[in-house]
């Protein structure tokens, strides 16, 4: 996942809005007591995610992959007002962690946290959304993207992570159903002509679709 000298991220993350205490507490505690702690936003993508909420103002966000809760907080942060962040997860083990976050973070108001398979839950939420981060299982990222689009506004933004899949996307000849997944969800965005698409290589890759 690392694609930029250690010295430069250190760099970057110097000279970026330092987390909040309690970002950083949930940082520390995903990576002391969580398993699979990458799958963390992190410092610097976490601010990526809340500089897109902060210029868009969006009243409704969706994201879907909640993990421990980091990436809901720091987009949350751009709300507008009367804003309402959906946020769907399955690891059922993760709910006491996260709904504490939510509670320190004040925001339990603006959060609202699904519990169960986004594919059934997503047709389930009746909104519109300014905004949706797609940070969930592999395989099913085309799937979501079909379900999310006639939910997103026109000018609407899909943020897709771990896009890059620590540079395994490179090997047309891997064949494991994860690279193939993302492979496919990438050439598809890409050719999508109802949105305007850019592959950031920040982190492990954030794919951006702007709905037309």
């Amino acid at each position: 996942m690392e694609f930029i000298e250690p010295a430069l991220a250190e760099y970057a993350e110097a000279h970026s809005t330092a987390e909040t205490e309690l970002l950083a507490y949930i940082n520390r505690e995903t990576h002391l007591k969580i398993n699979q702690p990458r799958m963390l936003s992190g410092h610097l993508q976490g601010n990526v995610l809340q500089t897109f909420a902060r210029m868009m103002r969006p009243r409704r966000i969706l994201e879907i992959g909640t993990y421990t809760g980091y990436s809901a907080i720091c987009m949350a942060q751009g709300l507008s007002e009367d804003g309402i962040l959906h946020t769907i997860d399955n690891n059922e083990e993760l709910e006491p962690f996260v709904r504490e976050a939510f509670q320190k973070a004040n925001l339990e108001d603006k959060i609202h946290f699904h519990l169960g398979n986004a594919i059934d839950i997503i047709p389930t939420i009746e909104e519109t959304f300014d905004m949706v981060f797609i940070d969930a299982d592999k395989e099913n990222y085309s799937a979501y993207y079909d379900l999310v689009w006639n939910k997103l506004r026109s000018g609407g933004l899909i943020i897709a992570d771990n896009v890059l899949w620590s540079g395994k996307v490179l090997n047309p000849k891997n064949n494991d159903k994860s690279t193939q997944a993302l492979m496919e969800f990438n050439q598809k965005v890409h050719q999508d002509n109802r949105a305007f698409n850019t592959l950031m290589p920040i982190r492990d890759g954030l794919m951006l679709a702007v709905k037309s």
